[in-house]
């Protein structure tokens, strides 16, 4: 219950410490060095291969943001594209904080605005670049503003939705999902990065459905949607 309360401390701090020039998460430019070498390794192995990073809803949005940015950096982009849940200017103004992601859309009043023709600029985001940023984890209520599409898993054992999304972007590009979350524990940040996923795969849907669940058991505490009543599991046909 005192996930959110603890994200928005997280958050000012890393704020804060952007706005004065400051690395004060260390931790968190070594997760993003193994994201990068995790990528580097996809696209030596298939060349060509484009690349879906997906964060995980843990522990703090702009900690998750702060780490993409690094690996941007790291793989020597010039820009990142990021589909985000983040409202915008929280804290500050996010496009002067952070100028070299490119956010496609977020989760704020201009929604609508910026969701017309996001699969398409996503598409070429990631022919253009090869890499872009997705948080695939999204529950379905999340867009319910939206029309939803969802595709049918099962999580923990139950019949459960995801939103369709990431597949209906990525398989078209042949894309490879590579999930992670981060851990908070004692003052210190760590990750966990999943296997990646072909998004073309028929199996796609339940392996990353397995990856969420893998992840709400073992860092519940530090999930942003810990005790939503329904999340994943809610009535379709309503």
């Amino acid at each position: 219950m005192s996930a959110n309360v603890r994200e928005r401390w997280l958050d000012e701090r890393l704020y804060a410490g952007r706005a004065l020039g400051r690395d004060v998460w260390p931790d968190l430019r070594a997760a993003a060095m193994q994201l990068a070498a995790r990528i580097r390794q996809i696209k030596a192995a298939e060349p060509g291969r484009v690349v879906v990073l997906s964060p995980f809803h843990y522990v703090s949005q702009y900690a998750n943001i702060y780490v993409v940015d690094n690996v941007r950096e790291a793989l020597g982009l010039a820009s990142l594209s990021v589909v985000s849940g983040v409202p915008r200017d929280v804290y500050g103004n996010d496009a002067q904080m952070i100028p070299s992601l490119r956010v496609l859309y977020t989760y704020d009043e201009n929604g609508r605005d910026s969701r017309n023709g996001l699969g398409l600029r996503v598409i070429r985001t990631l022919r253009r670049d090869g890499v872009a940023v997705v948080f695939a984890d999204v529950p379905p209520f999340a867009l319910a503003k939206y029309p939803m599409e969802t595709v049918s898993v099962k999580l923990s054992g139950r019949p459960a939705r995801l939103h369709n999304g990431i597949f209906r972007l990525g398989a078209p590009v042949d894309a490879t999902l590579l999930s992670f979350y981060l851990r908070f524990e004692r003052g210190r940040f760590g990750i966990h990065i999943f296997d990646p996923i072909a998004l073309a795969d028929e199996a796609a849907p339940q392996r990353l459905a397995d990856n969420i669940d893998t992840a709400r058991r073992k860092n519940y505490p530090h999930w942003l949607f810990a005790g939503h009543p329904s999340v994943y599991h809610f009535a379709p046909v309503r």
